[in-house]
């Protein structure tokens, strides 16, 4: 392979070319889903091929295809795509400088999932659905998830770079569902979307704790059927970890993302209220403290290399409350005469790699939690994200949590309200922040269902968080003054 891959190379280079380069990417997946003690989903599929840009005169041309045998025809097509797209160029295209690489990196792992037997799995599930029934014989559903992906990478470029990667992710999570006829509540563990996702071996999903936690999640749900609506208003949150996955995915991560900034992306995932002047902006208060780094152990937006063969690294993005750094790609960051800081990826081999969020992390404070609830009067502790809507500027956002846990005199007290929702714009919003709990309370999500890009690609990314304090937040979709 690696000779084939330098032989392309030169061909390229023959034809004088910018720059080109080849991603192989050899896929594997494995799903599972059940519901009420029975197998929904129980699926596993496999992608092998290969992309190759060629950047010609400033201008951009790619194939891919899954037949090695025609990797110099292939790369001919891309060079002649290239060509093509002179005649429309309104700007040539340049890539920022990086130093040429050779590396392997592989995810650390204990346990393959993939050696672990289907039945393994899907008894682990069973177990978690037969606790959460045992514990609460009334409840509507229950379900659970799993899910694990082998990507086995290589990368190559003309300017001398051969990297490999064997990346693993495993993850996994259970649902329970309340009815009485009229109302319908779910509580969802460890988090929503299917669960809480790493890359990790198997021993990640073992240690979720989904048999240990299953009775209190289902008590949960029945609990919410008799709880009181969330009352409206303007109030003081704590908002716990994985709602705050969420949170900070949707209004600090999409926005920096740089070509949204630029406005490649303003024909489907929308753009950003941020531009490249706004360095310095106030985006939050002192407490907000946010990093990008994609070398966080265990977050599922972490890997050796992008894929563009720049290095994983971790980047200030927002600093006692000031936005310091987007997220770029070579080709966006020298527009703000800056190198990449490895963001670029594609979620295959048929995909040209665009910017996508690394692990996005607001660092802990030095608050226990405790001292959160204890500097309110009257509010709520969110957990857990039920649904979302932002605007494709990122701007003004609405999100609705499975629960709120009543605060009152600085304690919680035992009372859950059920569907609440909280409504800001962004920047008011994390300005309002006053307080971060410690690194004792925080925890890493991953999500790996991030949309993004035509055709549109699914990103695989991680954000970690304690919970966190918000003063005068608007809840509840009455109008209230």
């Amino acid at each position: 392979m690696k000779e084939k891959i330098a032989s392309v190379m030169n061909l390229l280079k023959e034809h004088q070319v910018d720059f080109a380069d080849v991603r192989v990417h050899d896929i594997k997946e494995e799903s599972f889903a059940t519901e009420n003690r029975r197998v929904q989903t129980m699926s596993a599929s496999r992608t092998r091929g290969y992309g190759i840009r060629v950047y010609l005169d400033g201008s951009l041309g790619f194939a891919g295809s899954q037949d090695f045998d025609s990797m110099e025809e292939t790369a001919l097509d891309a060079l002649a795509i290239a060509r093509a797209s002179r005649l429309a160029q309104k700007d040539p295209v340049k890539l920022s400088p990086r130093e040429p690489v050779t590396d392997h990196y592989r995810t650390p792992i204990h346990q393959d999932p993939f050696a672990v037997s289907k039945k393994d799995k899907l008894d682990l599930l069973f177990a978690a659905e037969e606790a959460m029934g045992k514990a609460e014989p009334k409840l509507f559903k229950t379900a659970g998830y799993m899910e694990f992906r082998r990507e086995d990478k290589v990368y190559a470029d003309t300017e001398g770079s051969y990297i490999t990667q064997e990346l693993y992710q495993s993850g996994g999570g259970m649902e329970a569902f309340a009815s009485d006829g009229k109302d319908l509540q779910r509580r969802s563990f460890p988090a929503s979307f299917k669960g809480n996702y790493a890359t990790s071996g198997y021993e990640f999903v073992q240690g979720l704790g989904l048999v240990e936690n299953a009775p209190r999640i289902a008590g949960e749900a029945m609990a919410l059927l008799q709880a009181e609506d969330c009352p409206s208003g303007f109030f003081d949150l704590v908002i716990d970890s994985s709602q705050m996955m969420l949170q900070i995915h949707e209004s600090v991560g999409h926005p920096i993302e740089l070509d949204r900034v630029f406005g490649y992306e303003a024909g489907y995932a929308g753009t950003s209220f941020l531009n490249p002047g706004m360095v310095g902006f106030q985006y939050g208060s002192p407490h907000v403290n946010i990093v990008a780094d994609a070398t966080c152990p265990g977050g599922l937006g972490t890997f050796g290399y992008d894929d563009e063969g720049v290095k994983a690294q971790s980047v200030p993005i927002i600093t006692a409350g000031r936005f310091e750094n987007f997220l770029s790609s070579r080709d966006t960051a020298v527009k703000l005469n800056q190198p990449s800081n490895g963001t670029s990826r594609a979620d295959g081999w048929d995909k040209i790699p665009i910017v996508r969020m690394t692990n996005i992390n607001l660092l802990p404070g030095d608050l226990e939690l405790e001292d959160l609830f204890a500097g309110i009067e009257y509010g709520f502790y969110l957990s857990t994200n039920k649904s979302w809507s932002i605007d494709d500027k990122r701007l003004n956002f609405q999100f609705a949590t499975e629960t709120a846990h009543e605060i009152k005199d600085g304690k919680l007290t035992g009372k859950i309200f059920k569907n609440p929702i909280y409504t800001g714009i962004t920047p008011e919003f994390w300005n309002s922040c006053d307080g971060v709990a410690n690194k004792k309370h925080w925890k890493l999500y991953g999500t790996p269902n991030c949309g993004k890009g035509q055709p549109m690609q699914v990103a695989r990314v991680g954000h970690g968080s304690s919970p966190a304090r918000f003063r005068k937040v608007k809840v509840g979709v009455a109008d209230v003054k």
